[in-house]
């Protein structure tokens, strides 16, 4: 009786000592899953209306932004105010990403005109003609498509990772141009 008592005990031990070794082992696991938006809170984005109004705060101006965007599922939209060293550095950073495709990657980046980043020739894929004649410039980066225009004080940069070039064509992201340079002049008739 003694023994079978035993070996009973020593079973609900080893039985025991593994539930506990599994788990530590599914809370270590855990932990290394964190939520896919973390990272991103760790770099410093935050929300799109908070980023933007820091913009505006810091170069005492008025930002709008396109009100259209490709036509692509996103799940997350995060925004950064890059305040880097000296003002010539500083701009807004719009990321709109899906989880669940990584190549739906679409972002905005918009600083002041008198900061703005030249394009070289070399980079330079094509120019395009907007609704108001602005012209929007196509340049080539390693992994987007960034159509690049100028309106009302600022230079906008509108990128969408190429691998989702099939469903958002260079067409495309000039008719989101074109939806912020329409937004603003309906804005400025009503004044």
């Amino acid at each position: 009786m003694k023994r079978k008592l035993l070996v009973a005990s020593l079973f609900l031990c080893i039985l025991f000592c593994q539930l506990i070794c599994v788990n530590q082992a599914l809370a270590a696991e855990n932990e290394l899953l964190e939520p896919y938006e973390y990272p991103y809170f760790r770099y410093g984005y935050t929300s799109l209306e908070e980023a933007v109004s820091e913009a505006e705060q810091h170069f005492k101006q008025n930002l709008k932004l396109p009100y259209r965007i490709p036509p692509l599922e996103f799940t997350h939209i995060f925004a950064r105010f890059n305040q880097l060293q000296g003002e010539r550095n500083d701009s807004l950073e719009i990321t709109f990403i899906s989880e669940n495709f990584p190549a739906h990657h679409y972002k905005i980046d918009v600083r002041p005109i008198q900061y703005k980043i030249t394009v070289s020739d070399k980079k330079l894929k094509g120019v395009y003609s907007l609704n108001n004649g602005t012209e929007a410039l196509l340049i080539d980066v390693p992994v987007f498509h960034v159509l690049a225009f100028e309106h009302d004080h600022w230079q906008y940069m509108l990128g969408v990772d190429k691998r989702a070039s099939d469903k958002v064509t260079v067409e495309a992201l000039v008719e989101i141009a074109n939806s912020l340079v329409a937004f603003c002049e309906s804005s400025e008739l009503e004044r």
